[in-house]
């Protein structure tokens, strides 16, 4: 039997993301955290909060701790339509912006799991096709259709390619195991 994929609450998208990244910390309890977010997002709230990101594990602690103030809430989770905490919510409204897609691909916690997940990526397997297959199990819990392994494949190796052919001004620096790494994670991105 086939049902309507289920859409991810705002929590769990950056939770899952963090998971397969394998930078996800599962430390439990104590007060609530603050991760990375844009700068200027709480001046605008009442009293004008400041919101320095948590360090070390506490940055990427799971999303039941991040530390909630009704007039400026987290910017990731309002831009995946998590509640403001200002009243009750029986059922969460689902919207599709290219606000999502944008803060997917850019925002620099992302960036950061992309990064790392590329970095698992690259370090395991002896093939491409080893690599991919472990990508997809990590993050889709299932194995790449032949179609999804060729697409995957064909973007790596363009991926290398453009690292090695002409290289971003952060990878012109980089040896030839970070270029590698470099073109896993925006493999992984995508």
């Amino acid at each position: 039997m086939r049902s309507p994929r289920p859409r991810l609450e705002a929590e769990v998208i950056r939770d899952s993301i963090l998971r397969a990244s394998g930078l996800l910390s599962m430390k439990q309890g104590g007060p609530g955290v603050y991760p990375p977010q844009p700068v200027g997002v709480t001046e605008v709230a009442y009293g004008s909060p400041t919101w320095t990101a948590s360090t070390g594990d506490d940055r990427l602690r799971r999303s039941l701790y991040t530390f909630r103030k009704r007039t400026a809430p987290f910017a990731m989770y309002q831009t995946f339509d998590a509640p403001s905490g200002e009243y009750c919510t029986a059922r969460r409204e689902a919207s599709n912006t290219p606000l999502q897609a944008l803060t997917l691909l850019n925002d620099p916690m992302f960036m950061e799991a992309y990064e790392a997940l590329g970095e698992l990526i690259a370090k395991r397997g002896e093939t491409d096709a080893e690599r991919i297959d472990f990508a997809c199990e990590r993050i889709l819990c299932r194995r790449p259709t032949d179609e999804e392994r060729d697409t995957l494949m064909t973007l790596a190796t363009a991926e290398r390619d453009r690292s090695n052919e002409a290289p971003s001004r952060g990878e012109a620096s980089f040896d030839a195991n970070e270029k590698n790494i470099a073109a896993w994670a925006r493999v992984a991105r995508a």
